[in-house]
């Protein structure tokens, strides 16, 4: 299933499409139940949170999480892989999976951000693919974007904000782009939508009675190398994100850079 000529064309305008795909019934059920599981395995887990739950496609056991191969089928699903290919060439390699759990009523909100803004990624490109597992709606806070704010292909000033009711510290200055021009990204169960790492993005909390669980997906070319030492810095900033020990697989083509390591965080 791949993009077609006019979703090509919101893509690069717009920094992000909803495609005219969706996984089937069987496999949201089977993610699904991966997801269950994951829940039930670290109910007794205090520093565990289903807001954002990291590596859990990696079985052994990275970030405390310990992972299951259902999601590195569904990351490396072909009908997935022909479209990220369309947007960023032939060599793809995967180097994050993560689930936003954002249960209801309790679901944290996404202050607005880049991913770029903290990326060890030389240069710097990466196509996100954000799988809904359950429905997106405003009122289980649905990621929201500022259309074109990619184009500039920079990374706009952020700032250092530390809240317990955010996912992330850090956020845009608000004089960097013109908020009023957000969109809401309204997907039905098993939807997907693509975005381009410049885009600036974020999401309100989830106070409504209904889960907004979420599969993210980050690639980049095999033209980009992921600099592991890079991603110190991230972590010293207070991140919990862990940079500096990504796991990368190479999913589609070959690795150009002859660089990245494909053995660290395995």
């Amino acid at each position: 299933m791949a993009l077609s000529d006019s979703e090509m064309e919101t893509y690069n305008r717009d920094g992000l499409v909803i495609p005219n795909f969706r996984l089937s019934e069987e496999a949201l059920s089977r993610i699904r139940g991966a997801y269950d599981r994951l829940l039930e395995s670290h109910k007794d887990d205090p520093k565990f949170s289903p807001d954002f739950i990291l590596g859990p496609h990696l079985q052994s056991g990275g970030y405390g999480v310990k992972g299951d191969p259902e999601w590195l089928r569904i990351a490396t699903r072909p009908e997935i892989l022909d479209m990220v290919e369309q947007v960023m060439g032939p060599d793809i390699i995967l180097w994050g999976v993560t689930i936003f759990g954002k249960p209801a009523g309790q679901g944290k909100a996404t202050p607005w951000h880049q991913d770029g803004d903290y990326y060890p990624i030389e240069p710097l490109e990466t196509c996100t693919v954000w799988i809904s597992l359950d429905g997106s709606y405003p009122e289980n806070g649905c990621m929201r974007f500022i259309p074109g704010s990619h184009r500039e292909r920079k990374v706009f000033k952020h700032h250092w904000e530390e809240r317990p009711d955010y996912t992330l510290a850090q956020v845009i200055d608000e004089d960097q782009v013109d908020l009023a021009s957000a969109r809401d990204i309204v997907l039905e169960p098993g939807q997907v939508s693509l975005h381009d790492v410049y885009l600036v993005h974020g999401s309100n909390a989830n106070t409504s009675d209904r889960r907004r669980m979420g599969l993210v997906l980050r690639f980049m070319p095999g033209s980009s190398y992921y600099n592991h030492a890079g991603g110190q810095s991230t972590e010293q900033a207070g991140s919990a994100h862990g940079y500096s020990k990504r796991a990368l697989f190479l999913v589609r083509g070959e690795d150009r850079t002859g660089r990245n390591d494909f053995t660290l965080g395995h």
